[in-house]
């Protein structure tokens, strides 16, 4: 073959394999379009589109006023990236020393050179999402806009802020394990966890698309779902009550070095749980809330629980009042199981009311075992019937099991009834047992105890939640009037005496029970701790309010619920009963107007309104007919008390003398400063002159009337 033609033939074999290769890359193409086509163009999609969940605003939980228990926050993530496309060297250099000192300045955790060092290193690694602080709030957000570098945002200066919700309790530890708290994932506990879903809102979502430099913006195609905003949550706490009892159980708690307790108020026609309180000590010996004992702890309750066995032994026509029974030197024996009054000799003969009163353990196990013995079922029943066997079924979850056995189970045995007619062998919440202290103040009437009384969205009620009643009676009206004496006679004449006052009545149980060891049980007594409790109600002749304290393994020798709980009970019941003007007597409506000008008081300068409504309210005449201002100076007059204006100037030092601590904090905090006081009463004097001129934050010094 000459060279031409090998030439030739060697180009057309090139020729043929380029053209048949042409002719594959062309039948891909076509594959890849036609056959394939929709497939890639998906995969094209998901690496430049994506849906991304636009998270709701969670709804806030509210006291009963309306105040703020638990709301979501925004705080912010602040990160640098130091590699920003837009961000040359020469902006960074000469920003980098005055960014520091600002962030030094703004943070003060760490210093300039510290900052300096730190961004310097971070943008020769090439960081691209470099931390520089977490929980960042809107206003430093908002001064950190502010900075060098920063201030040219987020492709020229790296800046980059990511927003967090954070769930806060503006009122701390209040009722903070019965609010609960929340995470990730939604409710852990509490309300938090029982109106999860209506909280939580509903999610929306919105497409984006990756653009240069990997940076994901919106596509507003029509199709994008906006959120919807959580519900708010109103509850039946009150928040000046919360704040009386865990100061009050605290108190007790502390001075008992006692393990944990427990405080429930409880409003008597609705349920409505108005303070709810649970407090344990740590490790260091503080108290907190870490668990929900009024709720979850089913424990023996000792004798408030003579309460039922008392409704048991009159609703079958056992006993009657004036009955009376022989306890002896205080002591009985049931099979090996001995059970003793706490009276040194015991009591000798009581009447059926005395043997309630007094708590007297032999009496109330003796007519229990006298009157039941042969007929375990009839006296188990009875405590069926009030309920006490199932648990409330209220909202937050983790409520404790209640136990009362039944005669034939395999913990039963001889000693099995006369231990629980005095609180033993079973086991009951603090709830519980307040539920029924309550169905005797409601006349009978056993209502579920509520947290919540409304769902509101925007300011708009969605739902209320009625009172649910678990039982229409829990006795006859015989019955209930024959207990109510003996509750009423356990403070008047009974073990509970230090409670006893002159302005209203209580009525109640105490009750003290022993709490055995896991390991030996009531055998080794120098591990046996106690619990004090006190449950009851008031005002006793018109009761609105029920009431449990319970503490828990007090460790100072003193350990009687009239001693330990009852203190409590009463502080709390005080503080209810003076703020509320329904409880008291009203004035004699024909002597209302009577010698008026001996009814004209004193009043502290005040806001307007609130001693205007006040003052109408107890028929005591009002002069306002020059004031225009929102806070007024009072001047006692014979027949009226006369309001003259008190005009507050924005900068200028307000005037707060002859005002209340509560009404000066509130003017003088508004008007940004900071206030310390001395004693209690009405203000004497200021340390800053009124009408002088004020900065924000500056410090006013508050001599009080009296000084503690």
């Amino acid at each position: 073959m000459s060279l031409k033609s090998e030439i030739v033939w060697r180009v057309g074999v090139i020729y043929i394999i380029m053209l048949a290769f042409a002719f594959l890359i062309l039948g891909k193409i076509l594959y890849l379009q036609l056959i394939e086509g929709s497939k890639w163009k998906e995969k094209a999609q998901s690496l430049t589109l994506k849906d991304i969940t636009i998270e709701s605003n969670r709804g806030d939980i509210l006291a009963a006023d309306g105040r703020l228990l638990a709301s979501s926050v925004p705080y912010y993530e602040i990160r640098m990236d130091t590699r920003s496309t837009g961000m040359d060297d020469q902006t960074f250099n000469s920003n980098i020393d005055s960014l520091a000192i600002r962030l030094s300045e703004l943070f003060k955790d760490k210093t300039a050179a510290a900052y300096k060092n730190e961004l310097i290193k971070a943008r020769r690694n090439g960081e691209r999402f470099h931390l520089i602080k977490r929980r960042v709030n809107y206003n430093q957000l908002k001064e950190l806009k502010t900075f060098p570098i920063f201030r040219l945002g987020q492709y020229k200066g790296g800046f980059i802020a990511m927003q967090n919700n954070l769930r806060i309790q503006p009122h701390v530890s209040l009722a903070s394990r019965t609010i609960g708290y929340t995470s990730d994932h939604g409710g852990v506990v509490g309300i938090e966890n029982a109106f999860d879903n209506e909280l939580r809102g509903v999610e929306g979502v919105r497409l984006m698309q990756r653009i240069n430099g990997n940076i994901w913006m919106p596509v507003h195609d029509g199709n994008e779902v906006e959120p919807k905003d959580g519900m708010d949550v109103v509850t039946t706490i009150d928040v000046a009550i919360q704040d009386v009892a865990e100061s009050a159980l605290l108190r007790q708690l502390m001075r008992h070095e006692a393990h944990h307790g427990t405080a429930v108020l409880m409003e008597v026609s609705t349920g409505e749980i108005k303070a709810i309180v649970n407090l344990e000590r740590n490790k260091d010996g503080f108290y907190k809330e870490s668990y929900n004992y009024a709720i979850g702890e089913s424990r023996a309750p000792g004798s408030t629980f003579k309460l039922a066995s008392m409704i048991a032994l009159l609703e079958d026509g056992y006993v009657d009042l004036d009955d009376t029974l022989n306890t002896g030197n205080g002591v009985i024996q049931y099979y090996d199981k001995k059970i003793a009054d706490t009276k040194q000799g015991g009591h000798g003969v009581l009447t059926i009311q005395e043997i309630f009163e007094l708590s007297s353990n032999v009496g109330i196990s003796k007519l229990v075992t006298d009157y039941y013995t042969g007929k375990e079922e009839k006296f188990i029943n009875r405590l069926y019937g009030l309920n006490l066997n199932n648990r409330l079924g209220i909202s937050i979850k983790g409520e404790g099991e209640p136990e009362i056995k039944y005669p034939g189970d395999k913990l039963w045995s001889g000693v099995s009834l006369p231990q629980m007619s005095i609180g033993y062998e079973v086991r009951l919440t603090p709830l519980q047992t307040l539920t029924l202290y309550n169905a005797v103040a409601n006349n009978g009437k056993m209502v579920k105890p509520k947290f919540v009384k409304s769902l509101m969205y925007h300011g708009d009620v969605v739902k209320n939640f009625d009172t649910e009643v678990l039982k229409q009676s829990i006795c006859s009206r015989s019955t209930l009037h024959k207990i109510k004496i003996m509750l009423e006679g356990v403070v008047e004449r009974g073990t509970a005496q230090n409670l006893k006052n002159q302005n209203y009545k209580i009525a109640g149980k105490t009750g003290t029970a022993q709490i055995a060891n896991k390991e030996s049980g009531y055998s080794d007594k120098s591990k046996i701790s106690y619990q004090a409790s006190f449950a009851g109600y008031f005002p006793a002749d018109n009761p609105k309010y029920s009431c449990i304290v319970v503490v828990n393994a007090p460790s100072r020798n003193v350990y009687y619920g009239n001693l330990v709980a009852g203190p409590v009970f009463k502080e709390i019941a005080d503080k209810v009963y003076s703020t509320n003007l329904e409880m008291h007597d009203g004035l004699n409506a024909a002597d209302k107007h009577i010698n008026n000008d001996e009814k004209v008081p004193y009043t502290k300068n005040s806001s307007r309104e609130e001693l205007k409504y006040a003052l109408t309210d107890l028929g005591i005449g009002v002069n306002d007919e020059t004031v225009s201002s929102d806070w007024v100076i009072t001047t006692k007059l014979d027949s009226c008390v006369k309001l003259d204006n008190r005009t507050m100037v924005e900068n200028l030092m307000p005037n707060v003398k002859g005002m209340g601590v509560k009404d000066a904090i509130f003017i003088l905090e508004n008007a940004g400063l900071s206030v310390e006081f001395k004693g209690r009463g009405t203000v004497l004097s200021q340390s800053i002159i009124p009408g002088s001129r004020i900065s924000n934050g500056d410090l006013v010094v508050l001599e009080m009337s009296v000084i503690n």
